[in-house]
């Protein structure tokens, strides 16, 4: 299979076999040709060159429909709700149960149907509510469910748990065991390496639209895979010295939004890196968007260098030097068919004008100065930032926040989607800004992350603050027992 996109090639001659009953891991740095390779599969590209057989007959997937005629669904890494829809709707589009009356859906058992799925996942989110009200979370579960609706012989899962915490992955991967013992396929595309071994039978590696090797996943380790990958070894990621930390920058008094979170305090001390930590729907993205102004809170004070802020929006917290990576990078990260360098000047534009002109070459300074600090992967600087892959996209949101110098950063999942090649860079960034005396709140859903890179890490449930743990004196399962309901 080959593919190109304006003179850049995606995939160049890969091959790749998927068998019956098996969970194959495809594997690769952001850019490497994965989702590319599985889009091909799902009919949403078409190759220039190559062939897919199922069964040993030559088939084409021309649409994603004909795909799904096939047996193939897949769970994409961008998230593709219909926002004023319901989750019901969301969860049965194109396979809606009919009336009695021809022309009508019958709602009864629409919701009770998605119900069910989401019961595979152990979730119950309710089918009424419009998608937009959901966390990111919440959406991905429903992208996942939808995929295990159409009964298909093969799922595609791309970063299925790149927003999801540890409780709903779990749940995934006793629904990934039971579509292996029907006879499933399913194609499983994660950065995360502990989910590689602990659910794939076999692992192929692409790099730079090639394939590099097949093996069976009791073949390798970790530091092969990684090697294999990037094409180099990568040292293992070791706890964060703690710095000597200032006064306090940033503080919280009893922070509540209704339905959200509820009495939150907490203070940030100039050069710390908080953690929060919680599971899905706890809390944590509410707290963080409510102090960049995203969606302000009812009620409680926000304090910024001991002096009472007012923060109506996300203007209102850049002008008070604090900037925010938000979860969701395509509902308020990057503008799709903007170009690279007009994503990352976007938030300091100013500092690109003589007066009231923009001066181009400044612009297109600062946008390269960034796109070989964060090593982002484009064709030029001028390229659409849709035409991007994920974690190249995430790089391109880091980048802006960070041209506007705050003093206090937000960091909402700040790795998802993104390469353990760029992984180490983001934590090697983290630790950079902290060692300057830059105050950071860190949000992950990668334990292992909050552990060796914060100082102090706030456990949330269900929406309030239920433990403050010493990283240096804490486990992965201490987190959780104190991130579980009650």
């Amino acid at each position: 299979m080959s593919k190109a996109f304006g003179g850049v090639h995606a995939l160049q001659d890969v091959s790749f076999e998927i068998r019956a009953g098996e969970v194959h891991a495809l594997m690769g740095e952001n850019g490497a040709g994965k989702s590319t390779l599985m889009k091909i599969l799902a009919g949403l590209h078409q190759p220039d060159s190559g062939e897919i057989r199922m069964g040993g007959r030559t088939v084409r997937m021309r649409t994603a429909h004909e795909a799904m005629r096939h047996g193939i669904a897949m769970i994409h890494q961008e998230l593709m709700p219909i926002p004023d829809m319901t989750v019901a709707e969301n969860l049965l589009l194109g396979r809606e149960p009919r009336g009695m009356i021809p022309g009508t859906i019958d709602r009864g058992a629409m919701r009770q149907e998605a119900r069910r799925l989401l019961k595979l996942l152990d979730m119950e989110l309710p089918v009424d509510r419009p998608m937009r009200e959901l966390s990111v979370a919440g959406m991905q579960t429903v992208e996942i469910a939808r995929a295990l609706g159409w009964d298909a012989s093969i799922v595609i899962m791309d970063e299925p748990t790149a927003a999801i915490s540890e409780r709903e992955a779990n749940a995934l991967f006793g629904v990934i065991r039971s579509l292996k013992a029907r006879g499933v396929a399913i194609v499983y595309i994660t950065h995360k390496m502990d989910e590689v071994f602990r659910v794939a039978d076999r692992i192929t590696v692409l790099r730079d639209g090639r394939t590099v090797a097949t093996s069976r996943a009791t073949e390798l380790d970790e530091t092969r895979l990684i090697a294999l990958m990037v094409g180099r070894e990568l040292g293992e990621f070791v706890r964060r010295s703690r710095t000597t930390q200032g006064e306090h920058v940033l503080s919280v008094r009893g922070l509540s939004r209704a339905g959200a979170f509820r009495d939150v305090s907490f203070d940030v001390r100039r050069g710390e890196v908080l953690g929060l930590g919680g599971l899905m729907g706890a809390g944590r993205s509410e707290v963080a968007c409510a102090i960049f102004g995203l969606t302000p809170a009812d009620s409680g004070d926000i304090l910024v260098n001991g002096r009472h802020a007012r923060i109506g929006g996300p203007a209102d917290a850049m002008r008070l030097g604090i900037g925010m990576v938000t979860e969701d990078r395509r509902e308020y990260g990057i503008v799709p068919d903007m170009s690279v360098t007009h994503n990352v000047t976007l938030a300091c534009l100013g500092r690109c004008c003589r007066g009231m002109i923009v001066d181009h070459a400044r612009e297109a300074a600062m946008a390269a100065k960034a796109i070989g600090s964060y090593t982002i992967k484009a064709r030029n600087r001028r390229q659409p930032v849709r035409q991007l892959s994920g974690g190249n996209q995430q790089k391109v949101v880091i980048a802006r926040t960070m041209s506007t110098e705050p003093d206090i950063i937000i960091l909402d999942e700040p790795t998802r989607g993104i390469d353990v090649g760029a992984k180490t860079e983001v934590h090697a960034i983290v630790t950079g800004l902290a060692d300057q005396g830059k105050t950071i709140i860190l949000i992950s859903s990668e334990l292992p992350e909050l552990l060796a890179l914060c100082d102090r890490i706030l456990v949330m449930r269900q929406g309030e603050l239920s433990a403050e743990l010493d990283p240096s004196r804490t486990t992965q399962e201490e987190v959780l027992k104190h991130a579980m309901p009650i």
